[in-house]
């Protein structure tokens, strides 16, 4: 159960600091969404740290691609 709580708060937290970016333009918006939705699904798909940061990574390149 421990780590199911851990993931849970991480997320929150991701979620509140993406709360912040008032600042930046559209493309950098679907850049830091794009991050954070496929670090989490590499994190649930793979369940390791390559996999999330292989997520986060190719996440930000589609989203950084959106409405292009």
């Amino acid at each position: 159960m421990k780590p199911m709580l851990t993931k849970t708060i991480a997320l929150l937290a991701v979620a509140a600091s993406l709360s912040a970016c008032a600042g930046m333009s559209q493309s950098q918006r679907n850049t830091a969404v794009g991050a954070v939705v496929g670090g989490v699904a590499g994190n649930l798909l793979g369940n390791d740290t390559a996999s999330t940061l292989g997520g986060a990574a190719l996440g930000g390149v589609i989203g950084s691609q959106v409405n292009r």
